[in-house]
């Protein structure tokens, strides 16, 4: 006799068949993807131990900028090098700031170039006894012009008076006198006392002497040579000695 299941018990072998049969496929799907997983870690295991033997194996450089050593740390990786850029900011006397979307370095510039040396001049003390002095001359030739033009005679001694001062403001010039430039105007100053000098001690000694050719032309004092060259020179002196450069003129010679 042959016995054959009935529908009802077929039904439930066929649901357990396939039970087992998701089973095993879910099984094997796991399997792969626990099989992925390891390989990823491998990898990435892989990789850190190299960079870290890497970055064992490289050799600390010093960085260099315009010839100093700066202290900021170099780091080179696969042929690149990177530089600490908070070490190189600092090093470099400069900021830096990090934001969400960027990295903002800030570095000063080069300073300045040294001004120029600035060419030495006269000193003030001597230009104020300069400036004194010869306002003391021009007041002493004045004097010896009035006397030409209005015939006076020659009294007292208001003439050698004038140049005692003169001489005594010219003393404490030559004191004042510390740079260069103060020298070279104090010997023009001192050229100019010495044709004063002389050309008032000739009017003087003319009017001594009664010789009235002086008073007797009107045109006396236009006429005079060397009263135009002193008048020149003065002249010239007053502007380079207020300027404070020195500079030559041949009306002093």
């Amino acid at each position: 006799m042959v016995l054959r299941s009935s529908g009802r018990f077929g039904w439930a072998d066929s649901a357990i068949h396939q039970g087992r049969q998701r089973t095993h496929l879910k099984g094997e799907v796991t399997m792969k993807q626990s099989g992925k997983c390891f390989l990823c870690l491998l990898s990435l295991g892989l990789i850190l131990s190299v960079s870290e033997t890497v970055a064992q194996d490289t050799p600390d450089k010093t960085l260099i900028v315009n010839g100093a050593a700066v202290n900021a740390a170099v780091v080179q990786v696969q042929g690149r090098s990177y530089v600490d850029i908070e070490g190189l900011a600092q090093a470099l006397g400069g900021s830096v700031t990090f934001e969400p979307n960027q990295i903002a370095l800030t570095i000063p510039g080069p300073p300045p170039p040294p001004a120029p040396p600035t060419s030495e001049g006269m000193t003030k003390e001597f230009q104020q006894m300069a400036v004194s002095a010869l306002t003391e001359m021009r007041e002493w030739r004045g004097a010896i012009g009035t006397l030409i033009t209005t015939g006076m005679p020659v009294a007292g001694t208001w003439s050698q008076d004038y140049h005692d001062r003169v001489e005594a403001d010219l003393m404490q010039t030559t004191l004042a006198a510390a740079t260069e430039p103060d020298r070279q105007a104090l010997r023009l100053l001192q050229q100019e006392f010495a044709l004063l000098a002389e050309w008032a001690a000739n009017v003087i000694g003319e009017r001594q002497a009664l010789k009235a050719a002086r008073t007797i032309d009107p045109n006396s004092l236009q006429n005079d040579r060397s009263l135009a060259k002193i008048s020149k020179c003065g002249q010239f002196l007053s502007s380079m000695i207020v300027s404070g450069t020195f500079y030559d003129d041949s009306s002093c010679r």
